[in-house]
């Protein structure tokens, strides 16, 4: 029996913007008194699974069984199922004939497991404008980290000066975000990936921010990786994705050791043990896969695909217009932005507000209008304090006391209504104040009791 018929899979048929997600029929309290539907302003950081996802799942869970091992039906179903994802997020990538898709735990794991594939010598380079996910993994390698660029075309030079003093006899690698998680900022990813070709450098692109918004095509790209986690994509499984060239990721050790990596493991007569692993993906997925992630992805990439990724980014154009025509009204609303006020970005905006402390705004949104959004640094700290510079001179009511920022993102999954109640939200708390009191508890702020 193939998986397609061994259970009824959820419809298939196109769903109007927004896409349904679990959660829109949510009540929250207020702490002024009564309940109101939650606005969920904060997929950047995870956005809710889509309702088509969770069917699908629901629908395969009866099935499931362990994988690539097993000899009983189940697994021999669940095998498929995972491989048939395999293919889904392939196709859904534009993928090369020869490139290979890893499952992985999310967009850190697959950043990380790269950086453990780097050839010896392996030279990097990568923004500090980057997401810690993408930030952090090198430091082990001979990594350079480039300056904040102002404008595409400055990030572009930026690259190349730094590429042309490198060593070409060296193995080389950029790492780019393809979208800011902070700015919503879209990367000149083509013209980035040209330039690192051009010195016979790779590179890998951090679509975590990108995939959910914007169609992509790891061929038109020019990329050699990609990396994105499901739960950016609404298939919050923990689940994420490293696809792209095949080679060194098979000279390299498995990222991590164990059953399934291995083909042949044997004692040795000086007690020692012999190892020979998998090629392939198999190699950096040991342990056993979490299926339910990997389906997830693909079921989210397929209704993606069924809605249409330029409709989607036709609406999440004029709801973006909406939001900064509405924070424009507002004079004490700074935006964030590295490229300028002209530049194209995903629905992703992050702001200050003069007089306010970013934690005790996000409070007040969620305790007194139902609101979430996302306050901090939003694990860029460099780009954030790049952005921020000296900011608004004074701040007022709860918090840790340093400057922050706070951001609002959403997506294929958002109502109108909810983008227009966060505008005039913060409309009210900046011109009347707010109309509870909070204090600071473990460096955030909270309403008082």
């Amino acid at each position: 029996m193939s998986v397609s018929t061994a259970f009824a899979p959820a419809a298939t048929d196109v769903v109007p913007a927004p896409l349904p997600v679990l959660g829109r029929d949510v009540t929250v309290p207020l702490v002024t008194g009564g309940e109101v539907g939650y606005a969920a302003l904060d997929y950047a950081a995870s956005a809710p699974a889509l309702q088509r996802v969770w069917d699908d799942i629901a629908a395969y869970v009866p099935y499931y069984g362990s994988v690539h091992r097993g000899a009983g039906h189940l697994s021999q179903l669940s095998t498929e199922l995972f491989e048939n994802a395999r293919r889904t997020v392939a196709e859904f990538l534009h993928c090369r004939d020869d490139d290979q898709v890893v499952f992985t735990r999310s967009t850190t794991d697959s950043l990380n497991l790269l950086a453990r594939a780097l050839p010896a010598g392996c030279e990097v380079y990568v923004f500090e404008t980057e997401h810690h996910a993408a930030l952090l993994p090198w430091r082990a390698a001979d990594v350079t980290f480039l300056d904040a660029p102002r404008t595409p075309e400055a990030a572009v030079r930026t690259l190349e000066r730094a590429l042309a003093a490198r060593d070409t006899v060296r193995p080389a690698l950029v790492c780019v975000t393809g979208a800011s998680n902070v700015t919503g900022e879209l990367w000149p990813v083509r013209e980035l990936a040209a330039a690192a070709h051009a010195s016979g450098a790779r590179i890998v692109l951090d679509a975590a921010q990108l995939v959910p918004h914007r169609p992509v095509s790891v061929r038109e790209l020019g990329v050699d990786w990609i990396a994105f986690s499901g739960h950016k994509l609404y298939a919050p499984f923990g689940s994420g994705v490293l696809a792209g060239r095949a080679d060194w990721l098979s000279a390299a050790e498995p990222y991590l050791a164990g059953g399934g990596a291995s083909r042949t493991v044997a004692r040795r007569q000086d007690g020692s043990v012999e190892v020979e692993w998998h090629e392939g993906a198999a190699r950096h997925e040991a342990g056993s896969p979490n299926v339910i992630g990997a389906y997830a992805i693909a079921s989210a990439c397929r209704a993606l695909t069924e809605a249409g990724p330029e409709a989607l980014a036709d609406r999440e154009e004029r709801l973006l217009g909406l939001l900064r025509a509405g924070l424009a009204e507002v004079p004490q609303v700074r935006v964030l932005s590295l490229f300028g006020d002209d530049a194209p970005r995903v629905g992703v905006l992050s702001f200050v507000v003069d007089g306010w402390n970013s934690s005790h705004l996000a409070a007040a949104l969620s305790a007194e209008y139902g609101i979430g959004v996302r306050d901090g640094l939003f694990c860029a700290h460099p780009l954030v304090h790049a952005l921020l510079g000296t900011g608004p001179a004074e701040q007022s009511g709860c918090g840790t006391g340093t400057l922050n920022a706070l951001r609002v993102s959403f997506g294929a999954g958002t109502p109108d209504e909810d983008v227009t109640r966060f505008v005039t939200a913060v409309r009210e708390l900046v011109t009347r104040g707010a109309k509870w009191t909070y204090r600071t508890e473990n460096g955030r702020c909270v309403p008082e009791s």
